[in-house]
C-alpha cells in the first residue's frame, strides 16, 4: 500500500520508489505489488499536531503516544483511524502521512483538526498473532453514531450506515469502526450495535464519541470473496 489512491478509501499497491522524499538516513521500505493487512487491534493513540491541505490532498502531522515515531520506516503502512496510509516523513516523537482526494471524500480523515485522537496500528508482521480480524485498510463507508447507552461497565453503541456496507454486517461478525475489530451485537437494514466493553474504553478514543459523530467502517473482506464466488459459478 503505497502513495496515491486506489478504488477504495486508502492506499493502492503501487511499488514504493526510493525516490519519495525521505529524512537523511531514515530506514526506507521498497514495497513489491501485495497487500499488507491489519487486525484491528488498536496499537496506540496519536494526537494530531498538523493537517495541512495540498491542491486536493492533505498532510497529517501525528504524535504517537506509545509507538517510537523513530522505528517507523519511511514507506511503512499504518493504519489511522482504520484507514491505511503510508509514512512519508518521520523526525524524534512524530510522522507525516498524506490522505489524497479519494481517502478525504470517502473517509473522516478530513474532518480532523490539530488535538484530534486518532487509532493507531502497523501492519502485521508474518509472525504476529492475527488477535482480531483481517482488516485492510480500505474504508467501505462513513457511518453515524445513533446512540449509546451503558451497560453495566460497558456501552453498547448504535451505528447508522450505509446499505452498501450493511449487507454484508452479519450479527455476531466482525466489523471494522475507526480500525477497531469489533463483534456485532444486532444488525437490520439501518444500523447495528457493538458492544464496547471497559478494555476497549480504555485503550480507545470510541468511547469518547456523542450520537452524531462520524466514524470509519470496513467490513469484513470474507463476506466480499464468499460473494463474487457464489455470483461467478
Amino acid at each position: 500500500m503505497m502513495p496515491g489512491q486506489a478504488n477504495g478509501a486508502g492506499e493502492d499497491n503501487a511499488t514504493w520508489s526510493e525516490a519519495q522524499p525521505k529524512r537523511l538516513g531514515a530506514p526506507s521500505l521498497r514495497h513489491e505489488r501485495r497487500q499488507l493487512m491489519f487486525t484491528g487491534l488498536v496499537e496506540d493513540i496519536g494526537r494530531v499536531e498538523r493537517l495541512d491541505r495540498r491542491s486536493e490532498a492533505a498532510i497529517l502531522t501525528i504524535a504517537p503516544t506509545s509507538i517510537p515515531a523513530e522505528d517507523l520506516a519511511i514507506g511503512e503502512s499504518i493504519s489511522v483511524d482504520g484507514v491505511c496510509l503510508t509514512v512519508e516523513e518521520r523526525e524524534r516523537g512524530r510522522f507525516r502521512v498524506q490522505a489524497g482526494a479519494e481517502t478525504l471524500a470517502r473517509t473522516t480523515i478530513g474532518a480532523l483538526r490539530p488535538g484530534s485522537r486518532v487509532h493507531l496500528e502497523r501492519a502485521v508482521r508474518p509472525h504476529d498473532r492475527l488477535g482480531g480480524h483481517i482488516v485492510i485498510g480500505h474504508v467501505d463507508g462513513v457511518g453515524e453514531i445513533a446512540g449509546r447507552r451503558p451497560v453495566g461497565p460497558s456501552v453498547e453503541m448504535s451505528f447508522r450506515a450505509p446499505r452498501e456496507v450493511l449487507r454484508y454486517v452479519v450479527d455476531k461478525g466482525s466489523i471494522a469502526v475507526d480500525g477497531i475489530s469489533l463483534t456485532v451485537n444486532r444488525v437490520d437494514d439501518h444500523a447495528f450495535d457493538v458492544l464496547l466493553i471497559p478494555h476497549t474504553l480504555d485503550k480507545t478514543a470510541l468511547g469518547d464519541k456523542r450520537p452524531g459523530d462520524k466514524v470509519n467502517l470496513e467490513v469484513d473482506i470474507i463476506g466480499k470473496y464468499v460473494e463474487k464466488f457464489v455470483k461467478e459459478r
